[in-house]
This record gives C-alpha cells, sequence and structure tokens, in this order.
C-alpha cells in the first residue's frame, strides 16, 4: 500500500491490486482506530504479529453491504471478500465454519464446504445466532475474532489477493488486509475451490 500524508494523523490510503487500484479509501492502521472495529476483531488483532500489516476504513454504514460499497468507494469487486458462516451436524455435533470467499462468487455450500466439514447437510448459520456468537454486526462479520471452535476455511483466491477488502464486525468500516495475512490467522484453512 501507499501512504500519503493528509491534515491531522490519519494516514491516507491507496491500496494497490494487481489490476491497479483497489479504490481510495481513508485508512488507518487498525490498531490506532480501535472505534471502528467490533471487540472480538480488536481483541484478535492485539498481540497478533500481522496486526501492523491490517488497515481500517470507515464508510458510510448505509453502504457496507458488497454492491453498494464497490460502487460508492470504486474498489473492484474482485477486491471485495465476503464472510459467510455455515452449519452442519454429524452424529449429533454441531459443526461450524465460517467461509471467506470473493464477492464476486458464492461458497460451495453444499460441496466442498458440506465435505470439509464431513456432514450430510450444510446450511448457512442464521443471522441471529451468527451476531450472538461472533460478537459482530450482520454484513460486518469478518474472519478476525471468529470463536475458536469454528473453523476458518479460506478461499486460494482470496489468500492470493494483495489487498483484499474484508469486513470490521461492524457496518461502519471495512478492513484492508493482504490476502496472505488473512491465510495466516491463526487455525486458516486455504482452499482450492472453495467458491464457485
Amino acid at each position: 500500500m501507499e501512504c500519503k500524508s493528509p491534515p491531522g494523523n490519519a494516514c491516507q490510503t491507496v491500496a494497490v491490486a494487481a489490476s491497479g487500484t483497489l479504490g481510495t479509501l481513508a485508512t488507518s492502521p487498525v490498531l490506532d482506530a480501535p472505534d471502528l472495529v467490533a471487540a472480538p476483531v480488536l481483541a484478535a488483532l492485539r498481540g497478533w504479529p500481522h496486526a501492523s500489516d491490517v488497515a481500517v476504513a470507515p464508510i458510510d454504514a448505509a453502504l457496507a453491504d458488497t454492491a453498494a460499497f464497490v460502487a460508492a468507494y470504486d474498489v473492484p469487486p474482485g477486491a471485495s471478500a465476503n464472510c459467510v458462516v455455515v452449519a452442519g451436524r454429524r452424529d449429533g455435533e454441531e459443526r461450524v465454519a465460517a467461509c471467506v470467499v470473493l464477492a464476486t462468487t458464492r461458497a460451495d455450500v453444499n460441496g466442498v464446504v458440506r465435505r470439509l466439514l464431513d456432514v450430510r447437510k450444510a446450511s448457512f448459520l442464521p443471522m441471529d445466532r451468527a451476531v450472538a456468537e461472533t460478537g459482530m454486526e450482520y454484513g460486518g462479520i469478518t474472519p478476525l475474532g471468529l470463536p475458536a471452535h469454528w473453523r476458518l476455511l479460506v478461499d486460494e483466491r482470496v489468500a492470493a489477493l494483495p489487498a483484499a477488502v474484508v469486513g470490521s464486525g461492524v457496518r461502519h468500516s471495512k478492513l484492508v488486509v493482504p490476502g496472505p495475512v488473512l491465510a495466516a490467522i491463526p487455525g486458516a484453512e486455504v482452499v482450492p475451490g472453495l467458491a464457485i
């Protein structure tokens, strides 16, 4: 990322993707803006060796959904990633996974994800449960700070991005994270073909 000095202490950052610019977002180091992330996200970042590679940008909460966000902030859809939560049961045991996939794709829930969870049927976790169990806002769920017993599956295309835009745990900001850093989240599994 290229950093330019604006008025004040914030850093105006333009993240560069392989195809040009990722868009213009007013970012700052995430640990310098703790009010822009959910509490579990901040807890996961504190003490994590890759926290300095994570930036956060405030956005209009009404524009948090992918289509509105990429249009408003000139972010290529292929640089935006979504985190969806999927669950299934086997022998009475619930198995949950958070799947990080490009916004231009959708998680292969009843193919790859179901097989990885080793369940007969997989489905999206209900919104109220996802919000309650993550401590994050719906539409802002992110791979950082998830419950420790959940699996974290990262599509290999996301892991390869020079900079990925993901949720921050709240709807009024986004994180900008290099794909390899997302893949370095403790417990993350990089999965080829996770999304279709």
